[in-house]
């Protein structure tokens, strides 16, 4: 009977910690996509807008307070991470297979340019422009309603290629990606 209590009691202590512990404020996400036969992945933190809608990317917004502003580690926590089994064609900068870490310039917050950086494994924005792979200009529009929290999306588009979107708040960008 001791023994039924003990465990008993542990079970609702256990049960009580791990209600008490919050989801991280920007969660971990993955998006990949297989194009041509080919995997590449994203992997990055997603942040909310949390009541700070147009807040985030004004001159005097949040992104702006970090010491790389304008260049943006374009997710939360640890720098978003680039792997492609493939060489790949992004926008008009190739990348040849492997690990990068991505960056976004938002200078202008309507018009986006993503940056592949050559450095990985970054906590937080630790922006070495010396490691730039090279960068491409962003398709910019709107999303259809505002998006709360920061999604990438990896899409085929048939063949060999594809669109790599990123959205946040009210901002929507896009870049082609072709597979070779």
């Amino acid at each position: 009977m001791k023994h039924l209590l003990v465990c008993t009691g542990l079970l609702i202590a256990a049960t009580a910690v791990f209600a008490q512990q919050k989801s991280p404020a920007s969660p971990p996400a993955t998006e990949s996509a297989t194009i041509a036969g080919k995997t590449i992945t994203i992997t990055y933190s997603s942040p909310g807008i949390k009541g700070r809608e147009g807040k985030i990317f004004t001159k005097d917004g949040l992104i702006s307070k970090d010491k790389h502003y304008p260049v943006w580690r374009a997710g939360a926590n640890a720098a978003t991470k680039l792997h492609t089994d493939a060489d790949l064609e992004i926008g008009r900068l190739a990348v040849p297979k492997g690990d990068y870490t991505l960056f976004v310039d938002i200078s202008d917050p309507d018009n986006w340019v993503l940056i592949v950086n050559k450095q990985t494994g970054q906590w937080g924005l630790a922006y070495d422009k010396a490691q730039d792979l090279g960068s491409v200009k962003m398709k910019m529009s709107k999303p259809l309603a505002m998006v709360e929290n920061l999604k990438y999306t990896l899409t085929g588009l048939g063949g060999t290629t594809g669109k790599l979107t990123l959205e946040w708040e009210n901002h929507s960008a896009s870049v082609l990606i072709a597979v070779h």
